[in-house]
């Protein structure tokens, strides 16, 4: 089993953008969650990593535990690519707890020998531990290997266990028509596995993708729900107008006869960066979800200082009228040290509220809308220009994010509501957004190069609105 080499791990040179209270490595790149579990006392999340630049390459397993899903301990990377199973990378994958054992399943990547790094393809793995901290590799991966109609895209394996069986899901690609699927394959012990076929297809490609990376699977209040990462939708309207997408269909699985019967293809998230989310089930029966900060079309400064990427705060899904909405996991509020801010207030044109260190905030906004005519909006600024600006126009029902340096703006609809209720988080360069109770939430990355934030709430006539303020744990 290939080992990891610290010498090589790059250093960070400077902290200007470094988050405070988000999951991101000791130095390097990072992209998916994986592996969230919980197992002997600790929930666990690990990550797609590359350690030895700020750059993407060959995928490592970073990996970080926590006894209360906001304050993190880094452990020692758990996979390390490079046997014969995983030459080109330890892809994305999951875990799941078997006999007081954790296992990882894990898509191992590989490249032809023509120099071509679009040329490739991948299987499915198993590590194990008994410990949560060292890991080792099975000896007789791979345990899954592509049917004979794939392409090369076949990854991502996410694994739970139904009855006296487990099951896992899998990103797929047909090779004679380029559609996307999702494969499924039933195991007795999580070493043998049978392939049940495809549980879902795209219908057009330009609709729903040619390819659904990082599957999941689970069932929320009696509905099961495949969530995925389609790549290739095309725009519409005000919808998928990410590169990739974040996404989800709601139905009803039929495991005797591997039948997934659901409804159409929704954004999971409508900020300009979240992407790759997996989820778990607490020990309490909540389902929580982690997903990526991506930047797929643009820059990532943070690279020029040896690191790169984050993992959103763990969020609680629930039902949404019937869509799979998310709130703030309730542990986001053992980050609050102090409350900085509580007032009420009847805003009229922009007013400006000055807290204390205002790029490490929780806000809470409370608006009551008087009538159908009625747009607020929140906003992040700096000295020159806005960061991020969130706002909802009554008339429409809809809302507008709008990102510094962005060539577009994000869009949800939540109907004509006459309150309007607002949690934001803001940490270093990122801000998550979530409305109503599972309305809609979008995430975003923002970088200020200056000394002076400030944060503004704006109506366009008087409006009653409850504002509060906490200031957040900047421990890490």
């Amino acid at each position: 089993m290939r080992k990891f080499d610290e010498s090589r791990v790059i250093k960070i040179t400077n902290t200007r953008y470094r988050e405070h209270y988000h999951i991101q490595t000791p130095g390097g790149w990072l992209n998916d969650p994986n592996g969230l579990c919980f197992f002997k006392g600790y929930y666990h999340v690990f990550y797609q990593y590359h350690p030895y630049s700020a750059e993407w390459g060959p995928m490592h397993w970073g990996h970080v535990r926590s006894k209360d899903l906001v304050h993190w301990e880094n452990l020692p990377v758990a996979l390390v690519p490079g046997d014969s199973e995983d030459a080109g990378g330890c892809f994305s994958g999951s875990a799941i707890v078997k006999d007081n054992r954790l296992y990882l399943i894990y898509t191992g990547h590989h490249y032809y020998d023509d120099g071509d790094q679009n040329h490739f393809w991948e299987n499915q793995n198993v590590a194990y531990s008994d410990d949560g901290i060292h890991f080792t590799k099975y000896d007789h991966n791979p345990i899954i290997e592509a049917p004979k109609d794939n392409s090369q895209d076949f990854r991502d394996p996410k694994v739970w266990q139904h009855g006296d069986h487990y099951y896992l899901v899998l990103g797929s690609r047909e090779q004679q028509n380029n559609r996307a699927r999702i494969l499924l394959y039933q195991s007795s012990d999580l070493l043998h596995w049978e392939y049940r076929g495809a549980i879902a297809k795209a219908k057009d490609i330009k609709l729903e993708g040619s390819m659904w990376e990082c599957p999941d699977f689970f069932r929320i209040n009696g509905q099961d729900v495949l969530t995925c990462s389609p790549m290739g939708i095309k725009p519409q309207r005000h919808r998928f107008l990410n590169l990739n997408q974040s996404a989800a269909f709601v139905g009803h699985f039929d495991y005797d006869n591997a039948h997934f019967t659901h409804n159409d293809l929704h954004l999971l998230d409508d900020g300009h960066n979240f992407y790759a989310p997996q989820s778990f089930l607490t020990p309490d029966g909540r389902r929580i979800q982690f997903g990526w900060f991506s930047s797929f079309d643009k820059s990532m400064p943070e690279q020029a200082d040896g690191w790169a990427g984050a993992l959103t705060l763990p969020r609680e899904l629930i039902l949404h009228h019937n869509q799979v909405g998310a709130i703030p996991a309730q542990e986001t509020k053992l980050l609050r040290t102090r409350e900085v801010l509580n007032t009420t207030a009847s805003i009229h044109e922009s007013q400006q509220f000055a807290v204390p260190d205002p790029q490490h905030v929780e806000w809470n906004l409370t608006f009551n809308l008087p009538d159908y005519g009625s747009r607020v909006s929140w906003e992040l600024a700096n000295s020159t220009h806005s960061l991020i600006v969130f706002s909802y126009d009554q008339a429409s029902g809809e809302i507008t994010v709008r990102q510094h340096n962005q060539a577009t703006d994000r869009y949800a609809s939540i109907g004509q509501v006459t309150q309007l209720q607002v949690r934001i988080f803001v940490d270093t360069s990122s801000v998550e957004i979530f409305v109503n109770d599972g309305a809609a939430t979008f995430t975003e990355r923002y970088y200020n190069n200056h000394q002076t934030i400030i944060t503004k709430v704006d109506a366009n006539k008087p409006i009653a609105t409850a504002i509060k303020a906490y200031h957040l744990d900047t421990k890490g």
